[in-house]
């Protein structure tokens, strides 16, 4: 187990997700962000079930900067309930994890 993690978040369209990631990258929150544009998210919102067409975000980061990483994303997502799902990196190339810590080392 490493203590590397894939972050999941969905925004409302890649504009505002390229607006998140490169502030993520600014303040060395995320290594990497992938953005997946036109996907189709269809849930229960406020009792009705919803279809749209969203923006998923993959970041890479680290488990001890999860409450910052939250926080930034909380004060800059437009939605009122953001997803944010953090998922563990057992294992992984090394010199890519490495790249991922030197990219964090100055946040730490």
């Amino acid at each position: 187990m490493t203590d590397k993690i894939v972050v999941l978040i969905t925004c409302k369209n890649a504009t505002e997700a390229g607006r998140i990631a490169r502030r993520l990258l600014d303040q060395r929150l995320i290594a990497c962000a992938n953005l997946v544009p036109q996907i189709r998210s269809i849930y229960r919102w406020e009792g009705k079930i919803t279809s749209e067409k969203e923006c998923w975000m993959i970041l890479k980061s680290s488990r001890d900067l999860v409450p910052a990483l939250r926080a930034e994303i909380e004060k800059l997502h437009s939605y009122s309930v953001p997803e944010l799902i953090a998922l563990p990196i057992i294992d992984g190339s090394p010199n890519y994890l490495n790249w991922i810590a030197e990219e964090l080392e100055s946040k730490k």
